[in-house]
C-alpha cells in the first residue's frame, strides 16, 4: 500500500541557499492562503505581504543577544557596586571595597547589568582608602587616630570620672551597670560623688570576679583618705564602685571608680563629703589624722575574743596602747590657731593617755577576765564627752556616728565596752 506524501513543497534543499521553513505547518482550515505566513509565495516557500522579505542569503528571524531586556524594564543595577561605593565612601575595610568593585566591573560586562559609576568610584575610593591607612601605619598615625577616637567616645562614659567628680546616672536609680553619666556641681543634689580610682595593668580582662575583689579591697581604704572625717558619713551615705567590664575594657577602660551614694537606690547626696588636705584646715587635718591612726589600731582587733586567743588579745592591746599614746603625743605637741582649739584638744590628749595605760594593762593580763576589765575601761574614753568637746572647737561635726555592729568603731567609737567594732572610715 503505497503512502500518499505530506502536503506541501517538499524540494530538495539547495546547498547554496539559507535554510527553508519545511511543511507541514498547522493552518487555520479557513484561512486564506494571503494569511498563511508559510504559503507559497512568488519566489518560493516564506512569508507573504506588503512588507519587503529579507535579502538574498539573510536569516528569516533576528537573534536576540545575552543583553536583551525587554522594552519598558530597565537593567538591574549591580549589588557588588553598591558595595564597593559604600565601603569606599566611608573608608571602611578598603582593601576589599578595591576588590569589590573590580568584581563589579567583570559581573556589569557580562550580565548587562547597570551601576558601572558606582563600581569605578568605590574602587577609586577604596584604593585611596587603602593607601592612607598605609601610610598611617607606617608613620603610626593611625595609632593616633585610634586614642583620640576612644577619648572621644570616654567623653560622657562613667569611666571618664575623675577623683572629686559629682554625677548623676540616667534613670530613677543608682543601678549595678552605669555607662552614661551626668556631671553635676556637688554642692547641690547629686546621685553620687567620686572618691577615688584603682588602676588595673594587663592586656586581658582579669574576670569580673577579680575586679569586684581588687575593689573591694582598694575602695574602702581609699574613702579613709578622701573623707577622713568618719562622723560625717551618715547612716545614709554608702561605699559603691564602678568596674570595667569585658566589652568597656576592650575600649580602654583599665579603673575601677569607687564612689559614695546613697544607701538607698532612689536616694541621692547633697554636698561633698570630700574631707582631706585640699578641704581641710591645718588643726583639722591634724586632728582628723590622729584619730584615723587610732581607727587602725582599733580596727585590728583579732576576731576571737581573749578567753580564745588571750595572747593574740594581748599583743593587739599592746599595740593599740603605743598608737594612743603616741597621736596623744601629736596632738599635744602641735601648734593650734587659737586657745580656744588648743583648750578643746587638751582635754581629748588627757583621756588618750588614760585610754593607753588601760590598753598597757588589759596586755600584761593574765587571764581573760583581767583583759575585758581593762578592755571596757578604755573604750569607756572612746567617742566620749571629751570627743565632742575637740570636734566643737575645730568646727567638725559633733553628731556620734550611730554603728549598728558591736560596740567600738575605731579610736572614735561609740563609747560602748565589749564586743566587735565596726569602723566605718
Amino acid at each position: 500500500m503505497s503512502i500518499p506524501p505530506p502536503s506541501g513543497p517538499h524540494r530538495p534543499q539547495d546547498p547554496y541557499q539559507p535554510p527553508q521553513p519545511q511543511g507541514p505547518y498547522p493552518q487555520d482550515p479557513y484561512a486564506s492562503p494571503a494569511q498563511d505566513p508559510y504559503a507559497q509565495g512568488p519566489y518560493g516557500p516564506g512569508p507573504v505581504g506588503p512588507y519587503p522579505q529579507a535579502p538574498y542569503g539573510a536569516a528569516a528571524y533576528p537573534v536576540w543577544g545575552q543583553g536583551y531586556t525587554p522594552y519598558g524594564r530597565p537593567s538591574p543595577v549591580n549589588g557588588v557596586a553598591i558595595a564597593s561605593l559604600v565601603l569606599g565612601a566611608l573608608c571602611f575595610l578598603p582593601a576589599v571595597g578595591l576588590v569589590l568593585g573590580i568584581v563589579a566591573l567583570v559581573q556589569i560586562r557580562k550580565r548587562g547589568e547597570r551601576g558601572k559609576g558606582m563600581a569605578i568610584a568605590g574602587s577609586v575610593l577604596s584604593g585611596v582608602g587603602l593607601a592612607l591607612w598605609i601610610l598611617m601605619l607606617a608613620t603610626g598615625g593611625s595609632s593616633d587616630f585610634w586614642d583620640g577616637f576612644k577619648e572621644g567616645a570616654r567623653g560622657s562614659s562613667s569611666f571618664a570620672l575623675a577623683k572629686g567628680d559629682c554625677f548623676d546616672v540616667p534613670g530613677d536609680t543608682f543601678e549595678e551597670d552605669v555607662y552614661d553619666v551626668d556631671e553635676v556641681d556637688c554642692s547641690g543634689e547629686h546621685d553620687a560623688e567620686v572618691f577615688g580610682t584603682v588602676p588595673l595593668t594587663g592586656s586581658d580582662f582579669p574576670g569580673d570576679g577579680r575586679v569586684t575583689d581588687v575593689a573591694e579591697d582598694k575602695c574602702y581604704k581609699l574613702q579613709n583618705a578622701y573623707a577622713m572625717d568618719p562622723w560625717a558619713l551618715t547612716d545614709e551615705v554608702d561605699v559603691y564602685y564602678l568596674t570595667p567590664t569585658a566589652d568597656s575594657w576592650s575600649w580602654g577602660d583599665r579603673e575601677i571608680t569607687c564612689v559614695f551614694a546613697n544607701v538607698d537606690e532612689s536616694g541621692t547626696l547633697t554636698g561633698s563629703l570630700r574631707a582631706d588636705v585640699t578641704t581641710l584646715d591645718a588643726d583639722q587635718f591634724a586632728f582628723l589624722a590622729a584619730m584615723a591612726a587610732v581607727d587602725e589600731a582599733l580596727f585590728a582587733e583579732p576576731e576571737e575574743y581573749a578567753d580564745e586567743d588571750l595572747a593574740g588579745n594581748r599583743a593587739w592591746a599592746r599595740e593599740t596602747s603605743e598608737v594612743t599614746g603616741d597621736q596623744a603625743d601629736r596632738l599635744d605637741g602641735h601648734l593650734w590657731e587659737t586657745p580656744v582649739r588648743e583648750q578643746g584638744v587638751a582635754v581629748l590628749v588627757k583621756d588618750m593617755r588614760d585610754a593607753a595605760k588601760e590598753w598597757a594593762a588589759a596586755a600584761k593580763a593574765t587571764d581573760a577576765d583581767g583583759f575585758d576589765e581593762h578592755y571596757s575601761a578604755a573604750y569607756e574614753y572612746v567617742d566620749g564627752a571629751t570627743t565632742v568637746t575637740a570636734r566643737k572647737a575645730l568646727g567638725l561635726t559633733t553628731t556620734v556616728p550611730d554603728h549598728d555592729e558591736g560596740s567600738g568603731s575605731g579610736g572614735e567609737g561609740t563609747g560602748d565596752s565589749g564586743g566587735d567594732r565596726d569602723l566605718d572610715v
